[in-house]
């Protein structure tokens, strides 16, 4: 399992102690150093099931200066979405946990941190 955080995000560290105290083992990406290609990106929407509009953070001032509110939210404006979250990783909502059973999570709750537990189960 690995789990994708900004450590100044009040809900990753939320979710790495729940994880902690569940005796999980993961990993941690500091996606905002580690930030992830455009392919793992793709990967990762494919995983959670959403698209990249789905888990773009709109109010952060990157997502102001180019204009996110106005951009189309259909196929055609997919990559160009995505692109946006590879060159602006603050714009990725967090916490995202992927589980081993090959499902991910964006794991701002408690209980979508205790589905993500239960899918690694599996």
């Amino acid at each position: 399992m690995e789990i994708w955080i900004n450590p100044a995000c009040s809900k990753c560290r939320s979710a790495v102690s729940l994880l902690d105290a569940e005796g999980a083992e993961y990993t941690v990406r500091r996606y905002l150093e580690d930030v992830p290609s455009e392919a793992e990106i793709r990967a990762v929407l494919e995983r959670l099931n959403l698209e990249p509009w789905d888990i773009t953070r709109t109010r952060e001032a990157a997502a102001g200066e180019l204009g996110l509110k106005d951009w189309p939210r259909d196929e055609t404006a997919r990559d160009r979405w995505i692109t946006a979250l590879a060159e602006h990783p603050k714009l990725i909502q967090r916490p995202i946990i992927t589980a081993d059973d090959g499902t991910a999570l964006v794991a701002r709750s408690e209980e979508a941190v205790r589905e993500a537990l239960a899918h690694n189960k599996s």
